[in-house]
């Protein structure tokens, strides 16, 4: 990296990609200056709960500890609440999951007065543009549209998980707005197939093999398909 940092990552168990807790834990030690978790994870779904995000904020209390809660939203979980008795914890958000803004590239950061502080130190004088700043107030402000939005989605996650249920297609549990498939060898054919269809998924077997991504959109869209999935399946 440019800061002549060593990453060292740690990887989920492939039989159900739990959070990889104990493991975690193990790797951290007297030099260990961050952890960074993305709580759920991407690809995979899964995430940590609170009971495991005090441990590691525990076993690393003089190293920085980041929660990326991208999919916060989805999952209804936060260590937010954590911030006023860890002070090594930071928490990231985006605007671009569940607000839709992923072009205005904004989001904001989370964490005791004394850090905020010492981040400003090192924070460009121009590192957010002023649209994206008016449109990010905007979206916060309007409630209403992000509570419909997250319902129609988890109510279109369950539709999904039924779906793939009665097509004896397994997939790892997810808490975010997508779920992974187990395809096995036909999951560039699927993929594939389903483009041809105008329906898109990601294949990520470059991460896991024979596993493809799908996102959560409305119970309309899952509809759809699972319509043109059921016809490649069988």
């Amino acid at each position: 990296m440019v800061a002549g940092a060593t990453i060292r990552e740690i990887d989920y168990r492939l039989s159900d990609l739990a959070f990889p807790l104990e493991p975690l834990l193990d790797s951290i030690g007297p030099y260990t200056s961050a952890v960074l978790i993305a709580n759920p994870n991407n690809p995979t779904g899964t995430g940590v709960d609170l009971n495991g995000i005090l441990c590691i904020l525990e076993k690393a209390r003089n190293a920085a500890v980041l929660i990326d809660e991208a999919y916060f939203e989805f999952s209804g979980l936060t260590a937010l609440p954590l911030i006023q008795r860890c002070p090594n914890l930071f928490v990231s958000r985006t605007f671009s999951k569940v607000y839709g803004m992923a072009a205005m590239r904004i989001g904001c950061l989370f964490s005791c007065p004394r850090n905020i502080a010492w981040l400003r130190k090192a924070q460009s004088p121009y590192s957010v543009n002023t649209l994206a700043v008016l449109a990010a107030r905007a979206a916060i402000q309007d409630r209403a549209y992000i509570e419909n939005y997250v319902a129609e989605v988890l109510a279109a996650r369950d539709l999904l998980r039924s779906g793939l249920d009665d097509l004896g297609i397994p997939y790892y549990p997810s808490e975010a707005n997508f779920i992974l498939m187990r395809i096995g060898p036909r999951s560039i054919e699927v993929r594939d197939r389903l483009r041809e269809k105008g329906v898109l998924v990601r294949d990520r077997s470059y991460d896991i093999p024979g596993t493809v991504r799908v996102t959560v959109g409305t119970r309309e869209q899952i509809g759809r398909f699972l319509e043109e999935l059921k016809e490649i399946w069988q």
